[in-house]
């Protein structure tokens, strides 16, 4: 593995919040990372408890209206969340095999769901992950698995699902402990999927396959910002998390790189962490920034970022306040959604847990 002397330095300064790249670079620029000038403006407000008593929430993904669809990883319960803070089970998924890090991850809706009432969920079934398509009227009925195979291990399931603004559903999926598989381009593992609401690969995808991107380890977390850049937030191994500028084709560089790399071959993040700050799941944008959900850094991070896609200085908020923090979505009204995740086993769960919390950005 290479780490280049950038990232180290950073890393050696305290790494509160690691320089930006410079993201107009093609695959196979190194250049130096710099700092975009962009200021981040603070949340208006304290977050707030909207619902407790939750069990490892995984995913938020919203319905028309303001109501929010919210999975549970270990009990396989899809849940609906009222703005009002009202919650209930609109039912279980079947198939569901959780075990470690897998379990009923990612959730969403299709951005025509007023025509089609179509919601999709991807879990860790008993010999794989996948992805399928159900038909919610209040219930959950017609289910439909659009996408097998996507390998599964007992971490690095990846498991974010979310619809672009062009339309199409994007999956992250991770390479499940086998590092190999990021770099083979036939493998669904250690990538970023891109499909139609039927499962096919998405016109203009690079390899003419269900690939968008290559080259991760685990991600989960996606977002795309009001100029359409899109984002993916990917877990490290020991020493650097990243967010990505997200280009279709890009090869991101695991196993061979974490963090920033001179090798050309590779696109560098535009952020890293060091990963006791980090272990960033959910990704969310909203008013000029990136928010990560971090779980082993038990904090909220806040990344202005520009309309080219570089990155301005990370802000820590909320640090130790909540614990773990997992999804982070943001309400079609405005404010930011986040999940604790104490009850994963690797939390200190606390009188409540798990909660979602209403994060006001403006």
């Amino acid at each position: 593995m290479r780490l280049s002397w950038v990232g180290a330095a950073a890393l050696v300064a305290g790494c509160s919040a690691a320089p930006a790249v410079d993201t107009a670079q093609a695959p196979g620029d190194a250049a130096p990372p710099t700092v975009a000038s962009v200021t981040p403006v603070a949340p208006s407000g304290a977050p707030r408890t909207l619902v407790e008593g939750l069990e490892v929430p995984w995913a938020i993904a919203f319905l028309p209206g303001g109501d929010a669809l919210v999975t549970e990883r270990d009990t396989a319960r899809l849940m609906r969340v009222t703005a009002a803070g009202q919650a209930g089970e609109v039912g279980r998924i079947d198939g569901v095999s959780p075990a470690g890090e897998g379990g009923l991850l990612g959730v969403a809706v299709s951005p025509t769901f007023d025509k089609d009432h179509y919601v999709f969920v991807y879990f860790t079934a008993e010999a794989d992950n996948r992805i399928v398509r159900y038909a919610y009227d209040q219930r959950l009925s017609d289910p439909v698995t659009i996408v097998q195979g996507i390998p599964k291990g007992g971490n690095h399931n990846g498991g974010r699902l979310a619809f672009g603004p062009d339309g199409f559903l994007y999956a992250a999926t991770g390479e499940v402990g086998d590092r190999g598989l990021s770099q083979e381009k036939e493998s669904l593992g250690g990538k970023i999927l891109r499909m139609d609401m039927q499962g096919a690969p998405a016109p203009e995808n690079p390899f003419g396959t269900l690939v968008w991107s290559m080259g991760h380890r685990n991600v989960q977390g996606l977002a795309w910002d009001d100029a359409g850049n899109m984002y993916a937030a990917e877990f490290g191994q020991n020493t650097y998390d990243e967010i990505n500028l997200i280009k279709p084709g890009g090869n991101y560089g695991w196993p061979e790189v974490e963090g920033v790399s001179d090798d050309n071959l590779y696109i560098n993040p535009i952020v890293t962490w060091s990963t006791d700050e980090a272990s960033p799941s959910g990704l969310a944008y909203a008013d000029g920034s990136l928010w990560a959900a971090a779980l082993r850094g038990q904090r909220l991070w806040q990344v202005p970022v520009t309309d080219q896609g570089t990155a301005g200085k990370p802000v820590a908020r909320y640090v130790d306040e909540f614990g773990r923090m997992r999804a982070v979505a943001t309400a079609p009204d405005g404010p930011l959604w986040a999940s604790t995740s104490n009850l994963d086993g690797r939390g200190d769960p606390r009188p409540g847990d798990d909660r979602i919390l209403i994060v006001p950005t403006r």
